[in-house]
């Protein structure tokens, strides 16, 4: 049993006076400076209700306790006509030499459908201070198993030198223009930056669910261990957890998570569990989340007991 204490929000756009950011905290995601310390990249929106990427710290010594907050945002929405010219939300950070790659989520707003969501990837030279397009189109591509434009939400692993994976959120289809179904899928790398998508399902979807989303994977006891978050009812997603022993083939394991919505009624949690990040830390995993409305209130954490 994967057994969670909540404990809350550790960063909220309401009680944090920056001026680009005025609401959400979206798909927190990390990477370890030293000691106890972490960075963590989020998505938060500005007076326009335009997503940009900025980032805080935190020591896990003291995680209610979070500083050093991004002055401006470390990547903004890309030219006007590209794919991610709406808005750009972190999705995950890898060190790899002396850079960060930073796989984000380009946001485009709606034409037939209600949005399109494809995968980007900026890199950093100054430990996340602030990054540069690798390319200014998406590094994965519609193809005749993958022909819709949502492609998103990467999680990356780097396994060997020359073997890299990532899973990400794939739609399968608009059943209409507000409502997408999609699920978990797989692809492949030598490098980190070109990208070979298998189109084949990890998270496959249950009876009744609408959505798989925000896959977040450790590696553990010869184990892939996937957190991610499930949906039946827009809005109310629910954490859900896989295990693997290839990265590739998948058995969901949804009953052994005990973090759950909030009893509350109102609280920030009380409808929805959803885009998780889990790190390990001294032996002890720490989870990043969002609540309701897709992280409207900011950004939470939970610790493995």
């Amino acid at each position: 049993m994967e057994k969670w204490k909540k404990i809350g929000l550790i960063a909220e756009p309401s009680k944090t006076k920056i001026n680009w950011w005025k609401s959400f905290g979206m798909d927190p995601c990390t990477i370890h400076l030293k000691n106890s310390i972490y960075r963590v990249f989020f998505c938060g929106r500005n007076n326009k209700n335009i997503s940009l990427i900025g980032s805080f710290d935190i020591d896990l010594k003291n995680p209610k306790k979070v500083f050093n907050f991004s002055k401006k945002p470390i990547l903004q929405p890309g030219k006007l006509g590209a794919f991610d010219d709406n808005g750009v939300t972190a999705s995950c950070v890898i060190k790899e030499k002396n850079k960060l790659l930073l796989y984000y989520i380009g946001w485009k707003p709606r034409s037939t459908t209600r949005y399109s969501l494809m995968t980007g990837l900026a890199i950093s030279t100054n430990k996340g201070k602030s990054f540069k397009r690798f390319s200014q189109a998406p590094i994965l591509f519609l193809t005749n198993k993958e022909p819709f434009s949502i492609l998103t939400a990467p999680y990356v692993l780097k396994l060997k030198k020359n073997k890299w994976i990532m899973w990400y959120v794939s739609c399968n289809e608009w059943v209409r223009a507000d409502y997408p179904k999609y699920d978990i899928k797989v692809a492949y790398s030598k490098d980190g930056y070109n990208w070979m998508q298998t189109g084949k399902t990890c998270i496959k979807l249950k009876k009744g669910e609408r959505a798989a989303a925000r896959p977040s994977v450790i590696y553990e006891d010869k184990i892939f261990k996937m957190y991610y978050c499930y949906e039946k009812k827009v809005g109310e997603y629910k954490m859900g957890y896989a295990i693997s022993k290839n990265g590739l083939n998948w058995t969901r394991k949804d009953n052994l998570i005990n973090l759950t919505t909030s009893k509350e009624k109102d609280k920030w949690d009380s409808d929805m569990i959803a885009y998780p990040h889990v790190i390990k830390f001294k032996n002890k995993k720490y989870m990043f989340y969002n609540g309701n409305g897709y992280g409207k209130d900011g950004i939470a954490l939970a610790i493995q007991e």
